[in-house]
């Protein structure tokens, strides 16, 4: 890095729980970043299933390891957090990946300004196998934004550790969306800037909790904007956006529902928010397609849409192990953002 003769430390807890399927390629994928003071700590919930194997014989390369019952992953990446130790800190959950040159990229944007608490980069989702559903490009977003639920990637997002201590770091009363919750401390107190490039990748799969447990992430954003309602910082702009924002949460509902199969409600959900405000409505038309077809027992209609969609723009794409380590020098092109 030109800018300074001693880059900062970046700090970058890794929870998991019983993903030795996965893990190694997420340990991988920072091992071989291109930077030069790298914190890596991981922070094992107590699997069985192979993890512990895996981590002993990483262990000469990783800052500490530990293994042992947490209270979930909110409590395991808090841990983590409270034994980093470097200017910057992220967290990568073991079976996302970070693509090459993310780290340093992080860096130098916050070392382009120092006011930044936190940057982000654009991000890619693949399957269980790696094969490309999706690529997010995303825009700088402010509190409002992040309060109407447009969302960031979250293996994109590297924080300075004193802001993240400034606000408190991880509420672990939310199990869903602790992330999001973090994010709009965060932009309330601090500018938070996007980098137009891709930094990670975020897998889905039947067992990742975006999908496992869709429905419970409503109950969570509920409660998101009720507490910033109370909020000293936050409950003005509510109140100057309450309709904007009641309408994003009933689309950003609409959206978790149909992650959960429920279709009916869903649709209720959207013809909600465009009671409220139309154009937040309009914005996720798509979704609102997917809701109706699904809820008249036509779901299939919209699967097999989607499905070739993704066959014509992707072609097979694909994040196999070790093309996370290389980046393509065209980068990815941007696709729609399906959260």
């Amino acid at each position: 890095m030109t800018e300074s003769p001693t880059p900062p430390t970046i700090s970058v807890v890794v929870p998991s729980f019983n993903q030795a399927s996965y893990l190694p390629q997420a340990l991988d994928s920072i091992l071989l970043q291109d930077y030069p003071r790298l914190e890596l700590i991981v922070i094992d919930g107590g699997s069985t299933d192979g993890s512990v194997e895996i981590l002993r014989s990483y262990s000469g390369r990783l800052t500490r390891w530990i293994s042992e019952p947490d209270r979930g992953q909110t409590d395991a990446i808090n841990r983590g957090f409270a034994m980093a130790r470097g200017e910057i800190v992220a967290w990568l959950n073991s079976d996302d990946l970070y693509l090459a040159g993310s780290l340093r990229s992080a860096a130098e944007a916050l070392q382009r300004n120092p006011e930044l608490g936190m940057v982000y980069g654009d991000g890619v989702l693949v399957d269980s196998t790696g094969k490309v559903l999706d690529h997010h490009p995303y825009r700088t977003l402010s509190a409002l934004d992040l309060l109407c639920f447009d969302v960031i990637l979250q293996p994109t997002a590297f924080m300075r550790r004193h802001a993240l201590q400034a606000v408190g770091g991880l509420d672990e009363s939310y199990n869903l969306i602790m992330d999001h919750d973090l994010w709009v401390r965060l932009a309330s107190r601090f500018p938070i800037e996007h980098v137009a490039e891709e930094w990670a990748v975020e897998r889905t799969h039947p067992e990742a909790k975006t999908v496992a447990l869709a429905a419970g992430f409503v109950h969570e954003a509920e409660r998101l904007i009720r507490r910033a309602q109370e909020d000293a910082i936050l409950s003005p702009l509510v109140m100057r956006h309450q309709r904007r924002i009641e309408a994003s949460l009933e689309a950003f509902a609409a959206r978790r529902l149909i992650d959960a199969g429920e279709y009916r409600q869903a649709t209720r959900r959207f013809a909600r928010a465009a009671r409220r405000e139309p154009r937040v409505a309009a914005r996720y038309w798509y979704k609102v397609v997917q809701a109706g077809f699904s809820a008249l027992g036509l779901g299939f209609a919209f699967e097999w849409y989607r499905r070739t969609r993704r066959k014509l723009q992707y072609r097979g794409e694909r994040v196999a192990e070790g093309e996370a380590e290389q980046k393509p020098e065209s980068g990815y092109n941007a696709g729609s953002n399906g959260a």
